[in-house]
């Protein structure tokens, strides 16, 4: 473990070496992202697709979130850890989005917080923020508003759009948020705002020219359940054909009953096993004279 990344480190870091996130959801997945060096452990909303079983994100609750970030956090890494506010946990109010975004920090042990929108999030943004919680803001292709925009689609194509969300990024600056995640957006755009932005941008889908990158755990290691695989992923490792092929060979040395070996198991001493032995032999030859006698 390195020194503690903190909002403001990562804030400092605009322009300069390029920021490495990576999401988990628990206290393994967090310990081996922190152990590859992330910078900023996103516990994403995502746990809802690729842990929970869910079609999209939009099932996962403030509840499911906390559990989920104090787990990673009890992993203590040096990385930054922000929890992903979920669907509906900052929609209605500025005052139930502090009240949600303090669950995090207080019940999840997490460092800030990541919210997904542009301009109208901006009194939720400054709220948490007046609370002294930082915030990651999240502009593009937002997987929590899925139903508006028609799917899973790259956002900002078009011109207007584009210069629509270059606004939205200059305004969450001006709120306050320390970065922002650009997803599913064309280079061009990403490359726009991250010079127009005096806080970092972290790219999902978004090119090259933003100041850091963020994939999902189990997409780079490959642990995914299978199905459509994003554009922008790159898979490193085969986790999970790794961890079938190990779970088959167990169950092989089962049938066989090569597991477990004489060192895998444990023994009592020759002396301690022959009393046993005895005991239960003399228990039982007490039980056999008994119903002998009930027989007479």
């Amino acid at each position: 473990m390195g020194n503690k990344v903190t909002a403001p480190a990562v804030k400092a870091r605009k322009g300069g070496a390029k920021l490495k996130m990576v999401t988990a959801y628990d206290f393994p997945t967090a310990r081996i992202a922190d152990r590859a060096g992330a910078d900023i452990i996103l516990v994403g909303d995502s746990v809802g697709n690729v842990v929970l079983g869910y079609d999209d994100t939009l099932h996962v609750t403030v509840d499911d979130m906390v559990h989920h970030t104090a787990a990673v956090a009890r992993a203590k890494p040096s990385a930054l850890i922000v929890g992903d506010m979920p669907w509906l946990s900052y929609h209605s109010s500025p005052q139930e989005t502090v009240v949600n975004a303090g669950r995090f920090v207080r019940e999840g042990g997490a460092e800030a917080v990541k919210l997904e929108g542009g301009r109208k999030r901006i009194p939720m943004i400054e709220a948490v923020i007046d609370a002294e919680i930082p915030v990651m803001g999240h502009l593009g292709l937002t997987p929590q508003s899925i139903h508006a925009m028609g799917g899973y689609r790259v956002q900002g194509k078009e011109a207007q759009a584009a210069y629509e969300l270059i606004s939205d990024a200059r305004a969450l600056t001006d709120a306050g948020v320390f970065s922002i995640v650009l997803e599913g957006v064309p280079n061009v755009v990403a490359e726009m705002v991250t010079s127009e932005v005096e806080v970092p941008t972290i790219g999902i889908g978004a090119g090259s020219s933003t100041d850091g990158q963020v994939l999902v755990f189990h997409d780079i290691t490959g642990l995914g359940a299978g199905g459509y695989i994003p554009k922008f992923v790159r898979t490193y490792a085969q986790l999970a054909d790794d961890a079938v092929t190990a779970i088959e060979a167990f169950f092989a040395d089962v049938d066989s009953g090569a597991f477990p070996d004489d060192s895998e198991t444990y023994h009592m001493t020759d002396e301690s096993e022959a009393i046993l032995r005895g005991m239960a032999f003399r228990a039982a030859s007490h039980i056999l004279a008994d119903e002998d006698m009930g027989r007479r």
